[in-house]
């Protein structure tokens, strides 16, 4: 199966709107693996690895967010699935 993995880097205001939590609904949702965090530039950082459509759908979601969340941009690095997450979580922030 193809497997693809994106490394994503969310702005706007994506703080203090439940974005993280959602996020991880959402990738459970769409079968996805991976993390996302907080960064202290205020801006989300989140790496997803799973089938190319599913990583697409996520990176579609990510740039409108929660309800509350207003993003302005999202950066996307994609490569090779490493198959090393079992699930998607919510980490803490740096």
């Amino acid at each position: 199966m193809d497997r693809r993995r994106a490394g994503l880097r969310i702005r706007g205001k994506v703080q203090g709107v439940f974005y993280r939590e959602s996020a991880r609904a959402e990738a459970l949702r769409l079968g996805l693996n991976g993390w996302v965090r907080n960064l202290a530039d205020g801006s989300v950082e989140a790496v997803v690895e799973g089938v190319p459509e599913a990583v697409d759908a996520f990176v579609t979601w990510c740039h409108q967010g929660p309800p509350q969340a207003r993003v302005t941009g999202v950066e996307r690095m994609d490569g090779e699935a490493l198959g090393e997450f079992s699930t998607f979580t919510v980490e803490r922030g740096s």
